[in-house]
């Protein structure tokens, strides 16, 4: 098992999956809230983080790659919660491994056909043509200049560009041909993925909590009812006004009470 993750805390065991271009990094500031009550696992999906590159970064591999992890540290009984493909990730696995469930959280993240969502297109575009890869290595040393671009519309502010380049995007093209795996990953997310799922989707009965920023040019609140809509385990939506792709980290104090709530329900 070549996966690398955060391990921290006892109890039990809530799971965290981010999505393309992050690392479980993205859950820091949910971890430190938690920490104390709960054995917190995040993973870094294959390329991202420690984490190697593999040749299959479909979603359906990703979501296999968490299995592994899962049948590695023996966690029978999780509290799963992602973001961004990481939710698509998180679907996949949620029908193919339902019985590793206690619950699932989904926060702002690809669902059905909006997959990739249109708003990021232009950059699987940009991947597609080869030109992502050596566009992306030649700015990593103008940390300003690449987070502003590559996380501008996921965050409300940045206020430490250089540390998000170096836990997000360094650790990616820091690996073998990491640059071209990325494009590879990038163009391998596809919808009929998510659609394949919806049958499973709609007998889904996994106690699922939603909490959506209403603030994401990616994924619009609309696809937050699709999820309830669709899951018949869906317990609720939570909106968090005006909340980016990204706030399970800069607004991880609004996440915390809304997971420890839901998980102590009967």
């Amino acid at each position: 098992m070549d996966l690398t993750y955060v391990d921290v805390g006892q109890g039990p065991v809530a799971l965290f999956v981010h999505g393309v271009g992050t690392s479980s990094h993205l859950w820091r500031n949910v971890i430190a809230g938690l920490r104390d009550e709960r054995r917190c696992v995040a993973v870094d999906l294959p390329l991202h983080g420690g984490s190697p590159a593999r040749d299959d970064l479909s979603i359906p591999a990703l979501a296999e790659a968490v299995e592994e992890l899962c049948e590695h540290l023996g966690l029978s009984e999780v509290d799963l919660v992602a973001n961004d493909t990481g939710g698509a990730v998180a679907q996949v696995f949620a029908v193919r491994h339902r019985e590793r469930l206690r619950t699932l959280t989904l926060t702002n993240c690809d669902v059905h056909t909006n997959t990739p969502p249109e708003a990021f297109k232009p950059v699987v575009d940009l991947a597609a043509r080869g030109e992502l890869a050596p566009l992306t290595a030649s700015l990593l040393d103008q940390p300003e200049l690449v987070a502003r671009t590559a996380f501008g519309d996921g965050y409300e502010r940045i206020d430490d560009p250089a540390a998000l380049v170096e836990a997000y995007l360094r650790p990616i093209f820091a690996k073998p041909d990491g640059g071209r795996a990325f494009e590879r990953l990038l163009t391998s997310i596809d919808a009929k993925d998510l659609i394949a799922i919806e049958p499973q989707l709609t007998v889904l009965t996994v106690p699922t909590l939603v909490v959506w920023g209403t603030g994401d040019v990616f994924f619009d609140v609309s696809w937050a009812r699709w999820l309830r809509d669709t899951i018949p385990g869906v317990r609720e939506i939570v909106e968090i006004e005006g909340g980016r792709l990204f706030f399970p980290d800069e607004r991880a104090a609004e996440l915390v009470p809304h997971l420890r709530r839901f998980w102590a329900q009967p």
